[in-house]
C-alpha cells in the first residue's frame, strides 16, 4: 500500500500521508522513497506536503524531511508544508526546523502562497 496520496491543485502537487503515526522504520523508508519520487512529479516545480492527520513522527522521519528539503532546493522545486499538528510543530520548533521549512496553517493558504511570489505578491 502506498504511504502517500497525491493530487494536483491549482498547479501544485499536493501530497498527503496515509498514516497518522510515522514511527516504524520500514514505513519511514517507504515514505522517504515516495517523497523523493514526488519531487520529480512536482507540478510546475511546486510541492506541498499536507500533514493533516499526522499526529506523530520519529526523528528518522524528520531526517527524511530534511533530505527532501535539500533535494527540492537542488532541483529547483518550491517545497511548502501545511496542517502540521501541535506535537510535530513542537519538535520543529525545538530543532529550529520551523525556520527552515516553509510552513502554512492550511492547504488553502499554502496554495495561495505559491501565487504570492515577487515584489508585489
Amino acid at each position: 500500500m502506498a504511504a502517500l496520496r497525491s493530487e494536483e491543485m491549482e498547479g501544485v502537487l499536493v501530497v498527503s500521508f496515509t498514516d497518522a503515526k510515522l514511527l516504524e522504520e520500514t514505513k519511514i523508508q517507504q515514505v522517504g522513497a515516495e517523497l523523493l519520487e514526488m519531487v520529480t512529479r512536482a507540478t510546475d516545480d511546486r510541492l506541498l506536503l499536507n500533514f493533516s492527520g499526522v499526529s506523530f513522527m520519529s526523528s528518522a522521519m524528520i531526517g527524511k524531511l530534511v533530505l527532501l528539503n535539500k533535494k527540492c532546493k537542488t532541483d529547483g522545486v518550491d517545497l511548502k508544508m501545511c496542517n502540521i499538528s501541535s506535537n510535530v510543530m513542537d519538535v520543529f520548533k525545538i530543532t529550529k526546523l520551523n525556520k527552515v521549512f516553509d510552513i502554512h496553517p492550511n492547504e488553502e493558504k499554502a496554495v495561495k502562497a505559491y501565487a504570492k511570489k515577487g515584489w508585489f505578491g
